[in-house]
């Protein structure tokens, strides 16, 4: 199983201090956050290093669902300019958030949905253009987020021919169980950490509530071979949450 590793847990340290720490570490993959500092990336550091990458679009300030439609194409331009990153790095992942629902415009449903469906729309055929797999995330349970059911995500992401990103910290906060987490046949890219099921604490692997063991049972069980990428807050919970897998049976 390939282990990655996301730079919120790094955050806001540039790529000259987050990739040695993470090849010392001998993890597969970084993830990188490409929001500001990490808004823009030289390509060109990652030659000194045998890391690979996933890119991980914006999530601050972002909304693919606004019925701004200023903030909406602005929106599409930040998850494309993400596309066009891991273009040059060779990481045929992107994962990408989807929508959410403003205050005032909770009265605005049906144009809020249409307005994701369209821009993640147009995001997944650029996406398929530059040869990317774009994969939409489950989000946790907190106002305005739309697709936080990962049942509602699948059928989402196979309407667009794309793919899902599982979070299995938002997925628990949301109630669902380690095996209908993985049902998904297009899951291709997993997020890791810990909670106690109230809120998307971001914890340590082994510190919250999450059957590890039976998720590990049933992400082998699938044959998933995709990235496992650890996404905690600091330097400590990723070595703790390294030295937990490491006393898993992954295949």
């Amino acid at each position: 199983m390939k282990i990655g590793v996301s730079t919120l847990a790094l955050y806001p340290n540039p790529l000259e201090d987050i990739l040695p720490f993470l090849e010392d570490l001998k993890v597969d993959y970084c993830e990188i956050i490409n929001e500001y500092p990490l808004n823009e990336v030289k390509c060109e550091i990652f030659e000194s290093y045998t890391i690979k990458t996933t890119v991980h679009s914006p999530i601050s300030d972002m909304n693919l669902a606004s019925p701004n439609e200023s903030i909406r194409k602005a929106s599409i331009e930040q998850v494309k300019k993400s596309i066009n990153l891991a273009n040059k790095l060779n990481a045929n992942i992107v994962v990408v958030h989807p929508g959410q629902v403003p205050f005032l415009a909770r009265i605005f449903q049906e144009k809020i949905i249409d307005n994701n469906f369209k821009s993640l729309s147009e995001c997944a055929d650029y996406a398929d253009a530059m040869g990317i797999k774009m994969c939409v995330e489950n989000m946790p349970d907190m106002e305005g987020y739309l697709f936080k059911d990962i049942n509602h995500l699948n059928n989402l992401v196979g309407d667009l021919g794309v793919f899902m990103t599982l979070d299995v910290g938002h997925a628990h906060n949301t109630g669902f169980s380690t095996e209908e987490m993985v049902k998904s046949d297009r899951l291709r890219h997993i997020h890791l950490s810990d909670n106690d099921g109230s809120f998307d604490n971001h914890e340590a692997l082994g510190k919250g509530t999450i059957d590890f063991d039976n998720l590990v049972e049933n992400i082998n069980k699938i044959n998933y071979n995709g990235v496992l990428t650890i996404e905690v807050k600091n330097r400590e919970e990723v070595l703790e949450s390294l030295r937990f897998l490491k006393n898993k049976n992954l295949n």
